[in-house]
């Protein structure tokens, strides 16, 4: 793959302040009408596994299905602003869901305790035909990836508030942090439901691997504010102060701060003071 795709096709600073506030980012419709015809066949007959680890350019050979997917010009750059170029191949599925299969997944995050606060996995998810409500597309809530959970310690859980539930055009491609709480849904449709994952591990520190061209527009901040229905009052603060942790480490600016959340915590003067008796 190309290492850096051209500037047009990165993320914006809004669009990053997004993905560290809500945890995802949604590109709709965003792979070719012919890819999408194609993928069903390919999907159902499988994509082969490669070992974890293994280079993106390695993974899939130039001129397949997989490797023209992640090379369409915006997903190579929202996955270059994310995780930066040469990533690796944590693993990859396909998932099908039935017609009126009668069962669903969990809400679960995809990772054990990840103590990680200035790195981040990211998962490609790509829908090749439209997917309606009665489909169960993809359940997610929204905010709630920086909330260290160990995989499915919620999956007892059947509806939060503020969840969303995927609806989307054919050929919408998701990118989702690797510890946001999901899970698909029952398909109570009449038609499968396809859905192809890949799990990205980055090799390369993410410092501003997207367009900071607007990385002072006033709705980087508005992002980094957003509160969420499922919020408790005082944790739902905590969420916002992890975001703020992460956007420092993502800009390389260790001063940045909303409503002094992070100031405070990070308040070690080291000027010893003489008093005088």
């Amino acid at each position: 793959m190309p290492p850096y795709p051209s500037r047009e096709h990165l993320l914006t600073s809004v669009q990053m302040a997004h993905f560290v506030a809500q945890g995802s980012l949604r590109l709709d419709a965003v792979v070719p009408e012919e890819m999408n015809h194609q993928a069903v066949s390919l999907l159902n007959a499988g994509i082969p596994a490669v070992p974890f680890g293994t280079p993106l350019d390695d993974a899939f050979p130039p001129g397949s299905f997989v490797r023209r997917l992640v090379e369409l010009p915006r997903i190579a750059g929202a996955l270059h602003s994310l995780v930066g170029p040469a990533p690796t191949v944590d693993h990859h599925a396909v998932h099908v869901r039935l017609p009126r299969e009668g069962k669903a997944q969990n809400l679960h995050g995809d990772a054990i305790i990840d103590v990680r606060p200035d790195a981040f996995d990211v998962q490609l998810m790509y829908y090749p035909h439209d997917v309606t409500l009665e489909m169960g597309g993809t359940l997610s809530v929204p905010g709630s990836h920086l909330r260290r959970i160990n995989e499915s310690d919620i999956g007892r859980y059947q509806n939060l508030r503020g969840q969303v539930r995927l609806v989307c055009p054919a050929g919408t491609v998701v990118f989702l942090h690797h510890g946001l709480w999901h899970g698909g849904r029952r398909n109570d449709s009449d038609i499968a439901r396809h859905m192809f994952k890949i799990r990205f591990n980055p090799t390369v520190r993410q410092l501003r691997l997207w367009n900071t061209d607007d990385i002072n527009d006033p709705r980087v901040n508005d992002e980094l504010r957003a509160r969420f229905p499922w919020h408790e009052n005082a944790t739902g603060r905590l969420e916002i102060y992890n975001r703020v942790k992460l956007w420092q480490s993502l800009t390389g600016n260790d001063s940045f701060d909303l409503d002094y959340w992070a100031t405070r915590v990070s308040n070690r003067p080291q000027r010893v003071a003489v008093v005088h008796r």
